[in-house]
C-alpha cells in the first residue's frame, strides 16, 4: 500500500468542508448525524480521503453511540492506532494508514462475542462501496 502525501491545499480542494474537518483536523461529527450510522447494506467502508478499504459491513454493529461502529478493521495494517490525550482524556485515535486521515477512536466496549472492540468512526471520514470483496486502490 503506497502512502499518500498531499498538501493542505490539495486536501481542502478534494474534500468537502466536513470531510476536511474530520480527516485532516481530527474533528468529530455530531452524534446521530452521520450518513452511515444506521446503514445496514452489505459492502465495504473506505477512507473518504484515499479510498483505502477499511471495514466490512459484516463487522458493523449498532453501538448506540451515534457513530458507525465496527468490531474489526479489514486488516491491522489499514489503520494506525495512537494515543490521543485531547480533551483531558486518554483514548486511542484511529487513522488511515495510507493517508493519515483521522477516522475516529477505538474503545474496548464492543461485542464480547467478536473482538470486544468498538471502532467508533465518523461517517464523514468514510465512503461506502456496495462491493463485498474490496480491491486495494492503486
Amino acid at each position: 500500500m503506497d502512502r499518500i502525501e498531499k498538501t493542505d491545499e490539495q486536501w481542502r480542494a478534494e474534500l468537502t468542508p466536513e470531510q476536511y474537518e474530520v480527516l485532516r483536523r481530527a474533528g468529530t461529527e455530531r452524534a446521530f448525524t452521520g450518513a452511515y450510522t444506521d446503514l445496514e447494506d452489505s459492502g465495504v467502508y473506505r477512507c473518504a480521503g484515499c479510498e483505502s478499504p477499511l471495514f466490512r459491513s459484516d463487522t458493523k454493529f449498532h453501538s448506540g453511540s451515534g457513530w458507525p461502529s465496527f468490531s474489526d478493521a479489514i486488516s491491522p495494517d489499514v489503520v494506525t492506532l495512537k494515543k490521543d490525550r485531547s480533551f483531558l482524556m486518554v483514548r486511542t485515535e484511529v487513522t488511515c494508514a495510507r493517508c493519515g486521515g483521522h477516522l475516529g477512536h477505538l474503545f474496548d466496549d464492543g461485542p464480547r462475542e467478536t473482538t470486544g472492540l468498538r471502532y467508533c468512526m465518523n461517517s464523514a471520514a468514510l465512503d461506502f462501496d456496495p462491493v463485498e470483496d474490496p480491491v486495494e486502490p492503486t
